[in-house]
């Protein structure tokens, strides 16, 4: 008997009596996190409680190091210059990134940090295909970032996340060889220490705008982030954690606990241990506002799905009323499952910025 056989028989033969999961949707869809947010509450105060909370549960932060910036190789391409280069994130942890600085642009411009989530690496939002499946990706997902961004007449910065593309794990090795993005270990490794792998991208992230002050072409004073799935995830917590982001435009990845990780099989690097108790993700608005921010999903999106993208964005639009600025926050419902939706995502990111040349 095969191991697909074995694995079906004993899920018709599996008792749900005997299953964790029932307690975990139950305590996930009846609990009131402690910090959630309410009009009751003194919002100054109810803020720096929340963010206090989020630095402790995202636990500990990489030790800064020199930032070493070595760039690579400079191109000029038809319609924009392109960096290679590699900064230091930590000791022992070096980050490969690309520049891309668009032609006919007033300089110094702004810049987009644009992140992909569980692909073959960032060489997708620069539209390169390099596995097999990697242009079916790009085309029918808008993942082409990098080039969608320099179109709109801002600078992108593409960075290569933990665990993705280039800084795949060296010491596992995914069983689909399509998808090398071998985050388990690491993930748990970084919980081992006392830290999480939301925790060391962010730190990522943080670090690479420090970067980005050492090329002239960009405005430092206005960054944006935004990416998908794992991508929109690490631009929601950095968004929260740095404001030096602007403007945040996370997709496929805010939602509702209940109704994304806390129920449906995700990876281990979307976790954030102890959270679930304190906050969801709506919640964490109140660390942007009244930076702006919008949330991107799919209609049909069987990760995050749409009722938990909802409740979480209307939490959202209360503590955006609240901070003063209801107009800062935007949601795109795209038509598809789990993906980009550029339009019109950039039509309101152009509005709500006022970058636009």
């Amino acid at each position: 008997m095969d191991e697909t056989v074995k694995l079906e028989q004993a899920e018709k033969e599996q008792n749900p009596r005997f299953s964790p999961d029932a307690c975990h949707e139950r305590l996930l869809r009846e609990r009131t996190p402690l910090l959630r947010y309410n009009e009751e509450r003194d919002y100054d105060a109810w803020r720096k409680d929340l963010k206090a909370k989020l630095i402790e549960l995202i636990g500990d932060m990489p030790e800064r190091v020199p930032l070493n910036i070595q760039i690579e190789w400079k191109e000029e391409r038809d319609d924009f210059t392109e960096y290679r280069f590699v900064f230091d994130s930590e000791a022992d942890t070096s980050v490969p990134a690309h520049l891309l600085i668009p032609r006919g642009v007033k300089l110094p411009c702004p810049v987009v940090i644009c992140l992909q989530g569980h692909s073959t690496g960032m060489h997708i939002s620069l539209a390169r295909a390099i596995y097999d499946k990697d242009d079916e990706t790009i085309l029918d997902g808008d993942r082409d970032f990098a080039l969608q961004i320099v179109r709109e007449g801002y600078a992108a910065l593409v960075l290569e996340q933990r665990a993705f593309g280039e800084r795949i794990s060296q010491r596992i090795i995914h069983h689909n060889p399509y998808y090398r993005t071998t985050c388990y270990l690491p993930a748990m490794a970084a919980q081992l220490l006392g830290r999480t792998f939301i925790g060391e991208r962010v730190h990522d992230i943080m670090c690479a705008i420090d970067a980005l002050g050492e090329f002239s072409e960009i405005d430092t004073d206005r960054v944006a982030c935004m990416g998908n799935s794992g991508g929109g995830t690490a631009t929601y917590y950095a968004a929260c954690l740095d404001e030096r982001i602007k403007v945040a435009m996370p997709s496929c990845s805010v939602c509702s606990f209940e109704q994304s990780i806390g129920t449906l099989y995700h990876c281990a690097c979307n976790y954030v241990p102890g959270i679930a108790k304190y906050m969801d993700m709506g919640d964490m608005a109140a660390l942007i506002a009244p930076r702006k921010l919008i949330v991107v999903a799919g209609r049909v999106d069987t990760g995050f799905l749409l009722p938990g993208v909802l409740s979480e964005y209307e939490q959202i639009q209360r503590i955006y009323k609240r901070a003063g600025c209801p107009d800062s926050c935007r949601l795109v419902v795209g038509d598809g499952g789990h993906r980009f939706y550029a339009h019109p995502s950039w039509e309101y990111f152009a509005e709500l910025s006022g970058w636009k040349q």
